[in-house]
């Protein structure tokens, strides 16, 4: 599956970002689908996940409360909306496949779970 981000840029503290991931190239409900992201000088961090029926996710702790993944899988598409942001909140953030998921249901919150990743887009927080 060939993933590509979009929806990046410059926002400003306190806006509402929305990220998109556009899949192709095979059958999107095989996957579960993750958000990355990696600040400069710092690991690549789990942000949120999506279960393959898009009925079940889960979140980073740290920005539960301001973050919504959505899946759409007639477009085949996921996405991101993260709200409030935060000067930390600049990185690049990356959409993520599961090929495998353990289960129907199951939304993997390691990267070493996820076989197919975007090329990222970056997110800059300036006011």
């Amino acid at each position: 599956v060939q993933l590509v981000e979009s929806g990046g840029g410059l926002v400003q503290p306190g806006e509402s970002l929305k990220l998109s991931c556009a899949a192709s190239g095979d059958t999107f409900t095989a996957y579960a689908m993750g958000w990355f992201r990696r600040s400069q000088g710092k690991r690549r961090e789990f942000v949120a996940g999506v279960s393959r029926s898009g009925r079940f996710t889960k979140y980073a702790d740290s920005l539960k409360g301001r973050i919504t993944i959505g899946r759409d899988n007639l477009n085949n598409t996921v996405s991101l909306e993260l709200s409030t942001v935060k000067f930390e909140d600049a990185a690049v953030y990356y959409c993520a496949a599961d090929r495998i998921p353990a289960a129907a249901n199951a939304v993997e919150t390691s990267d070493r779970m996820y076989e197919y990743w975007g090329s990222g887009t970056q997110v800059t927080v300036s006011s």
